[in-house]
């Protein structure tokens, strides 16, 4: 196994429970009943480790190369996994599958040709009702090497080998239909990530006859449970890149719907659930059918209360990603900003016990929302200390959109607390920053150029050119290209604020009050 550096076998270490060290203890011991291993002493130098040091392995190993320092760390991190396996075998349905197979090779090396197929017959039924459309493409190319090379009883039962054939073909065709949805998949996601949603009229047209060439290859009719589903996230990427977000809670819906007729797949694939769930509930903040929102959200609290306790690692920092997002965004359509500090604490304290497990990208988003919790709750120092975390973080070009609406906000947060000698300054900065980044757009641009001319109005002129400035992004709004922006940067909400001289919270609940009977099946209608 190709692991050498310590740092890798450090962090699985690290990231063991204390059940899943007691069952390697209990398995390494099973292993050498009369020993001590030295593997099992450097599992216990590193497991008392807070940070990898080297240099106290060899303290403790005083005639250990480096030659074979590196091939005792490899040994260990195999015996882990091993072990990991016995734990998680009862729960990843595809493991126990694959044992099974593994199993299967074993009877034929063994000569036992007939038992070999019989428990393929037995373990292709378990992959067939879990959808496991790649083992059951194994289990049959095996099945077709044993009767080919062997003389079974297969042959005498009627059409035994037309159907064995048959269903070989079938499985070919869908593992083939699968690899074009999920490289279509990966090719749309990419696609956001390079260039994010669309700009113009020109990049919605290009967009639309890439997607629709790519779906030419795909088979669309008969299938199966995953080719559905990868067909609907596609789907649900394309719209969100093309800002229809009508059309991507449609197969949003469509993909969690798939779950809801195949209950147990729930907890077979908590994950892909789980983000199906995730685009809904993003799908309806955007479109603001705070009914439908609410539903959604209950609905993923349920789940997590009921499964929660099952879940792997990277299901719980998934759950935590998606179920915190949604609840910041519930009081953030409602107004409810007060309320909404209150879950600071536990979603900073889930940042750092999962930090090894986030991408800086995940971090930001958090601080941003965390951020605009503050403001809209009036409490301005606080929502600096969080923009501030991201203005002084060095991530280079990513996510460009949350680094310039950070400053942005920065600057209203400045402007709000008075501090009008700093703003002097610090607005040509942030024009210098965002010249040098290609993700800047109409609304940013004019947020800017609004504060910096509300530095040298009269107090008297201040309100007319708010009015002005409203009357300009609120045509804004209404432009799909632009819609996005408003999202991350609610500058019309600000505007009101200042005008109806009522602060932010007040302002989004009075919306929030004339827009909740908003139901998303009145937005399908229309369509």
């Amino acid at each position: 196994m190709p692991i050498s550096h310590g740092d890798q076998l450090f962090n699985l270490i690290r990231s063991l429970s204390k059940a899943e060290k007691r069952t390697f203890k209990l398995y390494t011991k099973r292993l050498n009943k009369d020993s001590d291993p030295k593997f099992i002493q450097l599992f216990d130098i590193l497991d008392k480790q807070k940070n990898y040091q080297e240099e106290l392995i060899y303290k403790r190993f005083h005639q250990l190369s480096k030659v074979q320092l590196s091939n005792l760390k490899r040994h260990l991190y195999t015996q882990i996994l091993i072990s990991l396996r016995l734990i998680h075998i009862n729960k990843n349905i595809d493991i126990q599958i694959r044992e099974q197979i593994d199993f299967a090779r074993i009877l034929y090396g063994k000569g036992l040709y007939l038992q070999s197929l019989k428990l393929l017959d037995r373990i292709k039924t378990t992959a067939e009702t879990t959808h496991q459309d790649f083992l059951l493409i194994e289990i049959f190319e095996f099945q077709k090497l044993i009767e080919s090379r062997h003389i079974t009883r297969s042959r005498k039962i009627k059409n035994k080998m037309e159907t064995l054939i048959d269903e070989s073909e079938l499985r070919a065709e869908v593992a083939l239909n699968t690899a074009r949805l999920t490289n279509l998949k990966l090719k749309i996601h990419g696609l956001y990530i390079q260039r994010g949603h669309i700009r113009d009229e020109k990049d919605r047209a290009d967009l639309e006859k890439y997607f629709k060439h790519e779906l030419k290859s795909i088979q669309t009719d008969q299938l199966t449970f995953f080719e559905k589903i990868y067909y609907y996230q596609t789907h649900v990427w394309y719209y969100y890149i093309l800002l229809d977000f009508v059309r991507c809670y449609v197969n949003a819906a469509r993909w969690v719907e798939q779950f809801e007729l195949d209950q147990d797949m729930k907890t077979k694939d908590p994950d892909l659930y789980m983000r199906g769930l995730h685009y809904e509930l993003t799908t309806l903040f955007n479109l603001q059918c705070y009914a439908d929102f609410k539903d959604i959200l209950e609905t993923f609290e349920q789940f997590e209360a009921q499964h929660g306790q099952d879940f792997n690692t990277t299901s719980e920092v998934i759950c935590f990603l998606y179920l915190y997002t949604a609840k910041l965004n519930d009081h953030f359509i409602r107004g409810t900003f007060g309320e909404g500090i209150k879950e600071v604490r536990t979603i900073m304290e889930k940042l750092e016990m999962y930090d090894p497990h986030l991408d800086q990208h995940q971090i930001l988003v958090f601080y941003y929302k965390i951020a605009w919790l503050y403001f809209g709750n009036g409490d301005y120092s606080k929502s600096l200390d969080y923009l501030n975390r991201i203005i002084y973080l060095d991530v280079g070009h990513l996510r460009e959109d949350i680094q310039i609406y950070s400053r942005l906000l920065s600057l209203i947060v400045h402007y709000e607390l008075k501090n009008y000698q700093f703003l002097e300054y610090q607005i040509p900065a942030v024009l210098r920053f965002m010249s040098k980044l290609e993700d800047q757009n109409v609304l940013q641009k004019e947020t800017l150029s609004l504060l910096n001319r509300l530095l040298y109005k009269p107090n008297e002129e201040v309100l007319i050119e708010i009015r002005k400035f409203y009357q300009k992004v609120d045509k804004l709004s209404h432009n799909v290209e632009d819609q996005k922006s408003f999202v991350y940067l609610d500058i019309i909400t600000w505007l009101e604020s200042k005008m109806q001289e009522k602060n932010l919270q007040d302002v989004i609940r009075q919306k929030f009050n004339s827009r909740q009977s908003q139901k998303i099946e009145s937005l399908i209608a229309s369509l």
